[in-house]
């Protein structure tokens, strides 16, 4: 038995920018909610039997109390932003588990989820569906994977040692160094990805650094320097690496049989014919979405 975690806060910023307008009867922008929802139930069709989609109903998290600069709402379009009721209301209606955060993020969830699920031992294969790094911390051998659905590429642990050369549980650490400018802290000044990879590689965790550089007895350039800066800013490295550890700690579900999907609830008939009959700027962009709304198409699997 396999789980698909989704990333709903990517999938609805992909779709709105690869999408062209479209609005409903009310003048709503919902192009990409339709685009979304055609995506999950497509994995549904595909034979997805259990899923969950995390979304950031709200932006801001607990995380912008500990750091001033981490991101917020600001500078997002208002039509998408209006965007995020309508996609958990749609896709609640499709009878997909959707998991709306507030205090925490959509990677938060995603990350509770998957351990959750792999207490579960009749689950195969967890496979987080979403291209950000934070949830490489997530990925544990080949039990817990990493799905990018845009280029088809599926990362195990393998991958992530290959791509970021640490091990999963080195991510939040990796990320206090070399710092996140989506999420909007700079990391440590002189730390980047091969120097970072290379001190993790040996060390796993910031804590297991030696202060003197001469201990390291790993090929970087200025180590001196480097481990200064690790010396001076030690507290905002920790910090950081704080905002870049996800919480697994979140109650999700009891039990991993509420997130098979068991077909749509009365009123998604409603809120499909509502997407359906939105006026969009092409008629390609009408023929990739429709069908895939309709509870025909829905149920055929």
């Amino acid at each position: 038995m396999e789980v698909y975690l989704v990333d709903g806060t990517y999938e609805l910023f992909r779709h709105y920018y690869a999408l062209p307008s479209a609005r409903d009867a009310g003048g709503r922008e919902v192009a990409a909610v339709r685009g979304v929802l055609s995506s999950v139930l497509g994995m549904i069709k595909g034979g997805a039997t259990h899923i969950g989609v995390a979304t950031d109903h709200v932006i801001e998290s607990f995380r912008n109390e500990l750091w001033p600069d981490y991101k917020t709402s600001e500078g997002v379009e208002p039509d998408l932003l209006a965007q995020f009721p309508l996609l958990e209301a749609a896709l609640s209606a499709a009878g997909v588990v959707v998991w709306p955060m507030v205090e925490f993020e959509a990677d938060d969830a995603l990350a509770a989820a998957a351990a959750a699920a792999t207490r579960d031992a009749r689950i195969e294969r967890v496979v987080i569906c979403t291209p950000d790094k934070d949830l490489a911390q997530c990925v544990s051998g080949n039990r817990i994977v990493q799905l990018n659905r845009r280029t088809r590429v599926t990362i195990d642990e393998a991958g992530v040692i290959q791509k970021y050369g640490v091990l999963p549980a080195s991510i939040p650490d990796y990320l206090a160094l070399v710092g996140d400018s989506a999420d909007g802290y700079p990391g440590l000044a002189g730390w980047g990805a091969k120097s970072s990879a290379a001190v993790l590689a040996r060390f796993v965790h910031l804590e297991a650094i030696p202060e003197d550089c001469r201990e390291w007895h790993v090929n970087v350039a200025s180590a001196g320097a480097l481990a200064a800066t690790l010396r001076q800013h030690w507290d905002e490295a920790i910090l950081f690496r704080t905002l870049a550890t996800l919480r697994t700690d979140i109650p999700l579900f009891d039990d991993i049989d509420q997130l098979r999907w068991n077909g749509p609830r009365p009123e998604y008939d409603a809120i499909a014919a509502n997407l359906d009959a939105a006026v969009t700027e092409t008629k390609r962009s009408i023929a990739r979405a429709s069908g895939a709304l309709s509870e025909r198409s829905v149920r055929s699997r």
